[in-house]
């Protein structure tokens, strides 16, 4: 198999191009004018030493490497196979057709900007010795924050971590005879100091379109060929992994009739080029090993993602004592999704898995979530684990209680808790009742995982109850004056999620400098207050592929929690056309609106925006709302336009309607509070459109699907781009555990290869 070699950083040199430059000058203008600055002057004169700095070398290189290639081309070259090191991973999809000269410079120039502005770290090559003894090494010095970033030949790899760690490695290697060499780079290349850059760096590659490979492509981050859709993916996730050059050549070899042919920048030196150098030593040193894919059709097999395989790493992912704490065999939970869409069917699934699932309740009539909560007990014996949602809504002040009553009263363990930006009363009694001590040890009847988007929200539940609110219980008669002393001495969740991005109700945020600031506090708090148990630190929002898993578990998340992904699911409560319309959803299709509660800037729902005009809609009733003191206010053009295309009927009539409802429910407060303060009115009217949205998503009617209001995040487009052209990609074929597990054993892979 002829295989062409792109090399990577490293390679470059002044001077490098040579006569290319006047040969193919369309493309020197074309880089210069996206660049900025003459590409062809850096590479011939390097005048200001720039061409050492990432962000000039990778541009430099890959143009360098483009040209080359353009002119091995037109001498009629043939070859069946590409495979790149690094950054010359994109020369060789250009070569593959997979997009343009100008879309890969674009790529490279965005990587060489974001891999230099993390500027962490350091780097060395270690000669002489195979990259398991080299680990070896490193686990007897303890240094576990430093990792094996390139494996270039049996002899050969490069190490990165932190400047100390890996100068420490240096100095013991060295004393060990071993030949190690710290490199001259700014920062930690392929390894987990690069996850910042990995992520922005996914979001970017979302904004492209890409073809599939039209020839095979080995990808460095996984030594085996780029499979249809996964362009995206494995560019994103190149960034922090390791560079597997050995593995990826031992594949190629297998292949049989092995031939190869460097193409790029580095000039010819000592007869012979620097990636072939490595590839002569590989051939050398490794027997081939049998064939074990066709080359015919090696780039398209489905990944194999079926919940029968064996389960072992990835049960050991996480926190034993979050999975112990919940009697689960997973560290992985399913958050609530409201309306029932985290319905009892998925609850009951995921704890037959082994797993964690909240039914989500927001929405919900009492009487609905009490049968929901029966089928639930009916269904699961005593000790499978399960749980129920509690959202805040400053909309219905006083819900939680009633919620917190019933299930209370339902005896129900295990409560998720979002969207509160306060500890209220509901959420001490939940905590607070049934406290009893076993020894000196006081034991919880009921734990809370608490959602949180900010410190400020974090520190309150990593902090005991409140004084007052346990007073304000213990006067009422709620609690006992022993639960009352114990609920000094834990915090009022045992269990914080991160959750930074996610589908519904939103905080835009990056889970690389929340988490981080989180596990800090959680240090502070646990010293100051002296638990006895530990607090655990799940991650959660934008969690909907084996890398985004992969990179949660790596940042120190004990447990992780998924949303959007289990709405496209057999067991969820959403309707099958609203399945249908999230399974070719893309990242691209969703969007941010205003949520009901009519704030300008600090309460969003990331929606589903596709063929919707709830989005726009949102937006128009959020800014009447701002403008206008009352329904009156509204200019008679604005006023009629919203009853003819919003709400289809007069305003006083929606009103009267709603009016008729809260006399039912009696919401008698809420009434009076509407009658004598007109904006609180227009707030109450303009709400019935996003109720009336949901109750479009959630019918099963297929009706007016223009203000379908469908809730879910980013997540769901990234799996369903990971799981194109597999069994996964119907939604008939989604089972809420068998995803879970596809991604929990996709990212023990990533973890096998250092992801």
């Amino acid at each position: 198999m002829k295989t062409l070699l792109f090399p990577g950083q490293g390679t470059q040199y002044k001077g490098m191009g040579g006569q290319l430059w006047n040969d193919f000058p369309e493309l020197d203008d074309i880089a210069s004018s996206l660049l900025g600055y003459s590409l062809k002057k850096l590479c011939l004169e390097d005048p200001d030493n720039q061409l050492r700095l990432t962000q000039y070398t990778q541009p430099a290189l890959f143009v360098v490497s483009s040209m080359h290639y353009y002119r091995a081309r037109e001498s009629n070259l043939v070859h069946e196979a590409v495979v790149g090191h690094s950054v010359g991973e994109f020369a060789a999809l250009l070569a593959a057709g997979c997009f343009d000269f100008e879309t890969g410079l674009r790529l490279v120039q965005k990587r060489g900007q974001l891999m230099s502005q993390t500027g962490a770290g350091s780097m060395a090559a270690v000669l002489g010795l195979p990259a398991n003894e080299v680990q070896n090494l490193l686990n007897a010095l303890g240094l576990k924050s430093v990792s094996l970033a390139n494996f270039n030949s049996p002899t050969q790899s490069v190490i990165a971590g932190d400047t100390p760690s890996i100068l420490a490695a240096e100095q013991y290697l060295s004393k060990q005879g071993v030949h190690c060499i710290v490199l001259n780079v700014s920062a930690a290349f392929h390894s987990p100091h690069m996850l910042p850059a990995q992520a922005l760096f996914a979001d970017f590659l979302t904004t492209f379109s890409f073809n599939d490979p039209s020839l095979l492509v080995i990808a460095n981050a996984t030594a085996q060929p780029y499979l249809s859709g996964q362009v995206v993916s494995l560019l994103a996730r190149q960034v922090a992994s390791p560079v597997l050059w050995v593995d990826s050549i031992r594949y190629l070899i297998a292949q049989g009739d092995f031939t190869y042919e460097e193409i790029g920048a580095t000039p010819e030196r000592a007869g012979s080029y620097v990636l072939s150098k490595l590839v002569d030593e590989i051939q050398r040193t490794t027997p081939s090993p049998p064939l074990q894919h066709s080359p015919t059709k090696p780039a398209y097999a489905p990944p194999v993602m079926t919940p029968e395989h064996s389960h072992t790493e990835a049960q050991r992912l996480g926190s034993a004592l979050f999975r112990e704490r919940y009697g689960l065999k997973y560290a992985y939970v399913a958050g609530g999704m409201l309306r029932g869409i985290s319905s009892p069917a998925l609850v009951a699934r995921m704890a037959h898995a082994g797993m964690l699932a909240y039914l989500g309740t927001a929405g919900m009539s009492l009487a609905e979530v009490e049968n929901a909560i029966k089928d639930l007990q009916d269904t699961l014996s005593n000790n499978e684990p399960y749980g129920l949602n509690l959202m805040a809504d400053p909309a219905l002040p006083g819900n939680d209680r009633a919620l917190v009553s019933l299930f209370l009263k339902c005896q129900v363990q295990h409560l998720e808790v979002s969207w509160f930006d306060k500890i209220t009363a509901a959420l001490v009694l939940f905590r607070v009742k049934g406290l009893r001590r076993n020894a000196t040890i006081i034991q919880c009847t009921h734990r809370i995982l608490a959602k949180v988007t900010n410190l400020s929200i974090a520190q309150a539940f990593m902090s005991p109850a409140p004084d007052y609110l346990v007073q304000d219980l213990l006067n009422e008669g709620a609690i006992t004056a022993d639960e009352a002393a114990m609920a000094k001495h834990i915090p009022m969740s045992d269990d914080l999620c991160v959750q930074t991005d996610s589908g519904g109700m939103n905080a835009r945020g990056s889970p690389f400098v929340l988490f981080p600031a989180v596990q800090e506090l959680r240090q502070v708090m646990t010293k100051r207050f002296e638990y006895q148990g530990a607090i655990t630190l799940g991650l959660a929002g934008s969690i909907g592929t084996p890398s985004a898993v992969g990179i949660a578990f790596m940042l120190g998340a004990d447990f992780i929690l998924t949303g959007s992904i289990n709405q496209c699911t057999v067991e969820s409560g959403a309707t099958d056309n609203v399945k249908s319309l999230l399974e070719k959803a893309g990242i691209g299709d969703m969007t941010y609106a205003p949520s009901h509660l009519l704030r300008e800037t600090d309460s969003t729902i990331q929606v589903l925006n596709s063929r919707s005009l709830f989005t726009a809609r949102a937006t128009w009733l959020t800014t009447l709302y701002q403008r206008h003191n009352c329904l009156e206010d509204i200019p008679p053009s604005e006023r009629t336009s919203l009853e003819r295309d919003v709400f289809r009927q007069p305003l006083t009539e929606v009103w009267n309607e709603l009016l008729q409802k809260l006399i039912k429910e009696h919401r008698y407060q809420d009434i009076k509070h509407a009658q004598s303060n007109p904006k609180v009115r227009m707030a109450h009217v303009f709400r019935e459109y996003w109720r009336y949205s949901m109750d479009l998503a959630l019918s099963s009617s297929g009706a007016d699907q223009l203000n379908y209001q469908i809730q879910t995040g980013t997540a769901l487009g990234a799996f369903n781009q990971w799981s194109r052209n597999t069994h996964l990609q119907p939604w008939q074929h989604r089972h809420v555990d068998a995803i879970a597990l596809a991604l929990l054993n996709g990212a023990t892979e990533d973890r096998r290869v250092g992801l």
